[in-house]
């Protein structure tokens, strides 16, 4: 079993019976699942929506929009190569992505309204176009609240802790206005494809073997929360009953175990943490959970030596991008949607890949790309996205839309009608109130 929760080992064999779990829940704990779920709309394709979640802003010139006649300091150095769509070409580093472009769709036209990748991510996760002190909630917490899951968390993301910068997280990633209830649920999974839960890591010392009579399980637990100064009470209350869930349940052991895929599997994703952490993805999805967000990095920033550094590519934009970058989101997103589509699971999940922001057109004085929000690319797959289609383009040298702009609350407007949250329940909710679905991708 791949699980790890702090030194908090769960095994499903005999040591603590998912009986003491699930006496323990009821005896200190609410049912599990949110209050205050909505139905969703019918007719809605995606059961689950899967982000690739690119922080610190992918290049577009570099990857899916290449400028080949522009001028020197804006094209890069990589040559382009064709598509399977006609006449859509990309560059050298995605002979992968470019052999499947008839499975998915490209926009070449999303915009954000912030440089700073904090705000910037807020805006792309929320739909927000202008800055809040209090941000509405994420799409995730949307998907959590109107369409929760009865064993697994309703809303997952994959990175060591919360998504930001070497300044903070990102304030719009979670439930916002509607309270941390509605956050993500934070896994971890490394280059060897084991699952760590990070919040659990205040149950240090507490071992399972130890623990199999109820009382004595309910006391410690409360005793370890009154203990973890930095979180209120009442966070720790849900703590105890997503973890209480996800211990007890045959369900999440097996969602988290990636021992179960074959080793072929694995080693097509590759033993990077990305590519781990997209197989995880994968099988969350499968296991029904209504929105996995796996994240490039936890931090936006290029942080030497770590496989997972983020695509925050001030300096060395053109030699990361052709030694790891590229190889890597090549590689993995490929084997994503083959897996997907195989697996028959790429006509219900939606699965979109993104950053909050793209990098600038102009190469900068030290040969490289810094932050650039008035236009980048999203892709789209799966979940009722109709493939083969480039929705959008950029001008001459890909520093703004030629065509109408994609902003976020487009996106997010579009990824809750194909989850089938229609705009009279979205103004129901009072989420993303401003969204039209991009509707070429439908």
């Amino acid at each position: 079993m791949l699980l790890d929760i702090g030194t908090f080992r769960a095994r499903d064999c005999q040591g603590l019976t998912r009986r003491a779990f699930v006496q323990a829940g009821l005896a200190g704990l609410p049912a599990a699942g949110l209050a205050g779920s909505t139905a969703m709309a019918a007719g809605g394709r995606a059961r689950s929506v899967l982000v690739v979640w690119l922080g610190g802003g992918p290049s577009h010139l570099d990857l899916f929009d290449p400028k080949p006649d522009a001028p020197a300091d804006f094209r890069g150095p990589f040559a382009t190569i064709p598509t399977r769509t006609p006449g859509v070409r990309y560059t050298e580093l995605l002979p992968r992505l470019a052999a499947r472009s008839d499975r998915y769709s490209l926009i070449r036209s999303n915009v954000n309204f912030d440089g700073g990748h904090r705000e910037a991510g807020s805006l792309a996760l929320t739909g927000v176009t202008t800055a809040a002190k209090e941000y509405p909630p994420s799409f995730g917490a949307i998907l959590a609240r109107t369409r929760p899951s009865r064993e697994l968390p309703p809303f997952l993301s994959l990175a060591r802790g919360p998504i930001g910068d070497g300044v903070g997280p990102v304030q719009g990633q979670g439930g916002n206005l509607w309270g941390r209830g509605y956050d993500p649920f934070m896994l971890s999974c490394s280059e060897e494809g084991k699952a760590e839960i990070p919040d659990l890591r205040v149950l240090e010392g507490l071992h399972p073997l130890r623990l199999a009579h109820r009382r004595s399980l309910v006391a410690q637990l409360n005793q370890a929360g009154k203990t973890v100064e930095q979180a209120p009470y009442g966070a720790w209350g849900r703590l105890q009953e997503r973890a209480l869930a996800l211990v007890a349940s045959p369900e999440g052991r097996r969602a988290f175990d990636l021992s179960q895929e074959s080793e072929r599997t694995r080693e097509a994703y590759g033993f990077s943490s990305f590519g781990q952490s997209c197989l995880l993805g994968r099988r969350l999805v499968e296991a029904g959970v209504p929105y996995v967000q796996v994240n490039w990095s936890q931090f936006v920033e290029v942080l030497y030596p770590f496989s997972d550094y983020g695509w925050d590519t001030h300096a060395d934009n053109f030699g990361l991008l052709a030694d790891w970058h590229g190889p890597l989101l090549d590689r993995v997103l490929a084997v994503l949607l083959d897996d997907l589509q195989e697996r028959g699971l790429l006509e219900s999940t939606l699965l979109l890949c993104m950053g909050e922001f793209g990098r600038t057109p102009r190469i900068n004085r030290i040969g490289s790309r810094d932050h650039w929000h008035q236009c980048y690319f999203s892709l789209w797959a799966g979940g009722g996205v109709r493939p083969g289609r480039v929705i959008g383009s950029s001008d001459a040298r890909g520093e703004f839309p030629a065509t109408p702009p994609v902003t976020p609350a487009m996106v997010g407007a579009t990824m809750l009608e194909l989850a089938g949250m229609n705009s009279q329940a979205r103004a129901e909710l009072r989420v993303v109130p401003n969204g039209e679905v991009i509707h070429e991708l439908l």
